[in-house]
C-alpha cells in the first residue's frame, strides 16, 4: 500500500500578491478551509496518512494549521463554532506530519527531490495543493482512483486532463497508447511545449504516484524549461526503462493557482456545501 504523500509547498504564489507576501498560497481558503487541507483530506481518504511537506521561508502557517492551538480551542469550546475544527482535528489524529525545506526555488522536480529524506525507498503520492480536485463520485477521489491503477500496473502514475490546444503551452503534455479507457502507456512527454508543437492536448495536473527510482533520475536531471528541474523531464527518462501510466481521471480540477480558478472553486464549494447551511 502507498502510505506516504508529498506536498511541495515552497513556491512563492506570486499570482496572488500582495496576499502571498505574508500568507502561504497553500493556506489561501476556499470558503473557510485552506487549500492544503483539501489536499491532505484527499490523500488520507486514499490511504496515505504519512504526510510529508516541503516548505520554504515564511511557510510556518502550514505547520501551525496541523498543530494544536489551545487559545482558539478554548475560545470556541462549547460554542457552535467548535464543530468547525472537527475536520482539522480528525486529520491531526489520523495523519503524521513531517517537514523539510527546499533550500532554493529550483522547480517542482527539485522540490520533490528535497522530500526524499521524508519518503525513503517506497512509492509515494504527490499533491500540488493549488490543483484542487474532486472525484466524480464524492467518496472516490482522484488519488484513490490512481491508487487502484497503481495496484494493477505497479509503476508511476500521472493524472491528466484534456485542455484546449491553445493552452497546452502552460502544461506538461503527454502522448501515448491508450491501453484501457482513459489509461495511457506514455510514449512522449514534454514540459510547456511552444504553441503548436504539443504532441496532444493531454495535460499533466498536480497529482502523481511515483516509484522511488524517481529520486535517482531527478538527481541526474539538468534544469529544463524555465531553468528549473522539471519532474516531467525525469518522468520522460523513466519511460525509457520502466512503464509510466497517464490517467484521465474521473472528476473535476480547479486551478487555484490562478485567480480565475480560485474564484471558480470558491463559488463551487460555497454553492455545494455552504449556501444552505452558512457558517
Amino acid at each position: 500500500m502507498i502510505k506516504k504523500c508529498l506536498f511541495p509547498a515552497a513556491g512563492y504564489g506570486t499570482r496572488f500578491l500582495p496576499a502571498t507576501k505574508s500568507i502561504p498560497k497553500e493556506m489561501l481558503p476556499i470558503v473557510n478551509k485552506p487549500l492544503i487541507q483539501y489536499g491532505v483530506e484527499e490523500a488520507s481518504n486514499a490511504g496515505m496518512t504519512d504526510i510529508a511537506i516541503v516548505t520554504g521561508r515564511g511557510k510556518h502557517a502550514i505547520e501551525d494549521l496541523f498543530d494544536n492551538n489551545r487559545i482558539i480551542e478554548e475560545a470556541v469550546r462549547g460554542s457552535d463554532k467548535e464543530i468547525l475544527l472537527e475536520e482539522t482535528n480528525r486529520l491531526m489524529e489520523l495523519c503524521t506530519f513531517s517537514y523539510t525545506r527546499q533550500k532554493q526555488m529550483k522547480g517542482l522536480g527539485d522540490a520533490i527531490l528535497s522530500g526524499e529524506p521524508l519518503i525513503g525507498d517506497q512509492a509515494f503520492g504527490v499533491v500540488l495543493a493549488d490543483d484542487l480536485c474532486i472525484g466524480e463520485k464524492e467518496q472516490h477521489n482522484v488519488l484513490a482512483q490512481m491508487v487502484e491503477i497503481y495496484n494493477k500496473y505497479q509503476c508511476s502514475i500521472i493524472a491528466i486532463e484534456e485542455v484546449p490546444e491553445e493552452e497546452t503551452h502552460k502544461y506538461g503534455v503527454v502522448a501515448g497508447i491508450e491501453v484501457e479507457p482513459g489509461i495511457y502507456h506514455v510514449k512522449e512527454m514534454v514540459e510547456k511545449p511552444p504553441a503548436g508543437t504539443a504532441p496532444s492536448n493531454l495535460a499533466i495536473i498536480g497529482r502523481y504516484l511515483l516509484t522511488p527510482d524517481i529520486f535517482d533520475l531527478l538527481r541526474d536531471t539538468p534544469a529544463g524549461a524555465g531553468n528549473e528541474v522539471q519532474i516531467t523531464d525525469a518522468l520522460k527518462r523513466q519511460t525509457q526503462t520502466n512503464r509510466v501510466i497517464a490517467y484521465k481521471f474521473q472528476g473535476r480540477r480547479f486551478d487555484c493557482g490562478s485567480v480565475h480558478g480560485f474564484v471558480e472553486a470558491t463559488n463551487y464549494f460555497y454553492e455545494k456545501y455552504f449556501r444552505q447551511t452558512p457558517v
